[in-house]
């Protein structure tokens, strides 16, 4: 070996300041650590042309379990989020999921029940059996019950239906009632249902793959293709969330529903268009926004359950 292959990181590092834009994909998907090592080096010594992408993808596939120590320790080039963030921009979802998939072992695919079902879709084709997870809780429509019950024989993936601590639950419920977001707001009854259980998954995970789009929402606006969760990430798990369909428009999902033959709730085919829980949905009228059937005694640029703040956060 030359001098620079003293280990994958140095390697890396040289790797990193050599000239070059072709990109080598998966070179090296199976090889031991001294194999990549001894490859990295006649990479090194015949072709000055390695690229930096490809020192990216090539230490990330024997890196995967590498997380900053805290939310400021992002100095690091192993993982420069904001290269990547320029990275993905504009890709198409099953790029974004590749690199989601490239990156990171420890991650799962959220799925509500609704449209984002397309995620569902393409994730378990670019990896059979992957973790996929939804919310359930205790308010969910008949027909969405039945569609997560008809996504789970569909498709080749580990689903997890997440429930809300019964303890929580119980205390709100005797203290206010069934309904008490129609006075209160719905923030403490999703923080409940939603948000409580969304976070233990997370502790578990180092990233998430959601069914975001910017065309859903004003707090969605500014949402980029990966970033940093800030609002579930803690000093012992710093969290990193892909939004594959950030760019794509209802019309396109719903083109790519009809392409594949994708299974759909029932509810959008009774004037649903965003689907959560019962009381806090309702069908929207023609050219309404697709938010205007949530929550729609509150104000529209504070619509969303918790499970995405950081958004509110962002858009300030």
């Amino acid at each position: 070996m030359t001098q620079h292959c003293l280990d994958v990181a140095s390697v890396f590092a040289a790797l990193i300041e050599l000239p070059g834009i072709k990109r080598k994909l998966d070179a090296l998907a199976g090889f031991t650590l001294d194999e990549v090592q001894s490859q990295i080096d006649v990479d090194i010594g015949q072709n000055k042309n390695c690229c930096a992408k490809f020192a990216r993808s090539l230490y990330f596939g024997y890196s995967r379990s590498f997380k900053p120590k805290s939310l400021d320790d992002m100095s690091n080039p192993l993982f420069d989020l904001e290269t990547l963030k320029a990275e993905l921009a504009g890709h198409n979802p099953r790029a974004i999921l590749k690199a989601a998939m490239e990156y990171f072992n420890n991650l799962a695919v959220s799925f509500s029940g609704a449209e984002d079902v397309v995620l569902v879709d393409m994730a378990s084709k670019l990896k059979p059996g992957i973790s996929v997870f939804c919310l359930d809780t205790g308010r969910l429509h008949p027909e969405t019950y039945r569609f997560i019950e008809k996504v789970r024989e569909r498709y080749d993936i580990n689903l997890e239906v997440l429930n809300p601590a019964y303890q929580e639950l119980e205390r709100l419920v005797k203290e206010k009632g069934l309904f008490s977001f129609h006075g209160d707001g719905h923030t403490e009854c999703c923080g409940i249902r939603k948000v409580g259980p969304l976070r233990r998954r997370l502790a578990t995970l180092d990233a998430w793959i959601t069914g975001q789009r910017r065309d859903q929402n004003p707090t969605r606006l500014e949402l980029d293709e990966v970033g940093l969760d800030s609002a579930f990430s803690t000093p012992e798990n710093v969290l990193y969330k892909f939004n594959p369909l950030a760019k794509w428009t209802s019309a396109q999902v719903w083109d790519y529903i009809e392409a594949y033959d994708v299974p759909y709730n029932e509810l959008h085919g009774k004037g649903f268009v965003s689907i959560g829980c019962e009381p806090c949905t309702r069908p929207v009228l023609p050219n309404q926004h697709e938010r205007s059937g949530r929550w729609w005694w509150e104000d529209a640029a504070k619509k969303e359950c918790g499970l995405h703040a950081g958004n509110l956060h962002k858009g300030k």
